[in-house]
């Protein structure tokens, strides 16, 4: 990918060891060396977006554009088609209440290049008494990863929450984990293999295909049509969530396909809802270093790039930023969580930056009729408000709770205010 674009070396990343000598900025004075954002409500012709007709006719596919071109890489036009078949059906409780569990295959048509075989693995779980189509969290994670934090979970004891699974089926939601690893690797050797293997019949990508990050989204968008065909589903109200890297693929799953309905992004720093511009612990060269190039497009490495044909570029010469990325979720349900450093969820994710970002999306929800954060637009003098003291009155939310790297404690948070927006109410006791 350097030798096609040119690129005789990339930047060394800083250190998330904040005792190396190369570590991370975390210092506030030095963060932000950026004027201003790419303006989300303005247009290329410099127009400014005052109707929501104009959001959406033209704005919006401009900065799509701008994030496939140079960020995430675009989905290819051959993609093969995927049929799901259900490999079981078993019956079974959650916490108390029954259940019943589906495990599904999604087999991608390889008829283009046998020999590599994509198959996307995931499981439904839906309550067995419900009285009607109910909505749906689709997790990123396999099932066996979610039943051994459960499992954790369980043996830790004490007063915790329930996990997030027993809490969806007492509220009457069903949740499905949907496996990123079936879809495609998370290193760069994966990048011949997985659905970017077999479009690309094992070759190398080009500059501007998809990374692993969008793959993972297109697989979500994948288990959406499944579910869309399952009488079972609220179709209109599947949601995605996801933690970390996952957290990065939830957002980017929410911002690309418009028939998701609601997101919960877990601590998902650079590459999800960090500004790239903040010089604050993770950076894009971060990103574009051999161990996460394989998430963003070839094209993302020029602004890492330090000896190149084209010169260097850094954060501040990409045409798009973050705030862009949670906008494109506008006017939908966007829930954007954090843990605090004391207890796992490191400075490096930047969450200062997070809900600078989100502060700066607000003007595109309400341009289209959403509630937004109710913070003043001043994102440069963004204040995070204080720990588990959250902004749930508009459809853009922010919390960040007391704990690590999870989002565990704020899904009773999330789907509390998820019901409100969406009109629905948990069971009785005895469902």
């Amino acid at each position: 990918m350097m030798d096609q674009l040119g690129i005789k070396a990339v930047r060394p990343g800083p250190s998330g060891n904040e005792n190396a000598p190369n570590h991370a900025n975390y210092d506030e004075a030095q963060a932000n060396p950026f004027p201003s954002l790419p303006d989300a409500l303005t247009l290329k012709n410099a127009r400014r977006v005052t109707k929501a007709s104009v959001w959406w006719n033209k704005r919006r596919p401009e900065i799509v554009e701008d994030f496939e071109r140079e960020v995430y890489g675009r989905v290819p036009r051959n993609v093969p088609p995927v049929k799901w078949t259900v490999a079981g059906t078993t019956s079974g409780t959650s916490g108390s209440r029954p259940v019943i569990e589906k495990e599904l295959i999604g087999h991608v048509d390889d008829s283009a290049y046998p020999l590599l075989n994509v198959e996307i693995q995931m499981t439904l779980v839906t309550p067995a008494r419900a009285a009607g189509p109910v909505p749906v969290m689709m997790m990123f994670g396999s099932a066996a990863f979610f039943r051994r934090m459960a499992g954790a979970m369980a043996a830790r004891g004490g007063g915790g929450d329930p996990p997030a699974t027993e809490q969806l089926i007492a509220g009457g939601w069903g949740y499905a984990f949907i496996d990123p690893a079936s879809i495609q690797a998370d290193n760069g050797a994966g990048l011949t293999k997985g659905i970017i293997g077999l479009v690309n019949q094992g070759q190398a990508r080009k500059p501007d295909d998809w990374g692993a990050l969008r793959a993972w989204a297109w697989g979500a968008s994948r288990g959406l049509d499944y579910l869309e065909s399952n009488p079972a589903i609220d179709a209109k109200h599947v949601g995605i969530e996801g933690v970390s890297r996952w957290g990065k693929a939830a957002l980017v799953t929410m911002a690309f396909d418009t028939r998701f309905a609601l997101v919960l992004v877990g601590s998902s720093g650079e590459g999800g809802a960090k500004l790239h511009r903040r010089n604050f612990g993770e950076a894009v060269e971060s990103l574009t270093g051999s161990g996460e190039y394989h998430w963003m497009a070839g094209n993302f490495l020029k602004y890492g790039a330090s000896e190149a044909a084209f010169g260097s570029r850094n954060a501040g010469d990409l045409p798009v930023d973050a705030h862009e990325l949670i906008a494109l979720c506008a006017p939908r349900l966007t829930f954007i969580s954090y843990g605090v450093p004391e207890k796992g969820d490191a400075r490096w994710l930047d969450q200062q930056g997070s809900f600078m970002a989100a502060v700066a999306a607000q003007p595109v929800f309400r341009l289209l009729g959403a509630a937004d954060l109710g913070v003043p637009d001043d994102y440069r003098g963004a204040k995070m408000p204080p720990v588990n003291h959250g902004l749930l009155d508009g459809r853009l939310a922010w919390r960040q709770h007391d704990g690590g790297h999870t989002d565990a404690p704020n899904w009773k948070y999330f789907l509390a205010w998820a019901d409100k927006f969406i009109g629905h109410q948990a069971p009785p006791a005895s469902q």
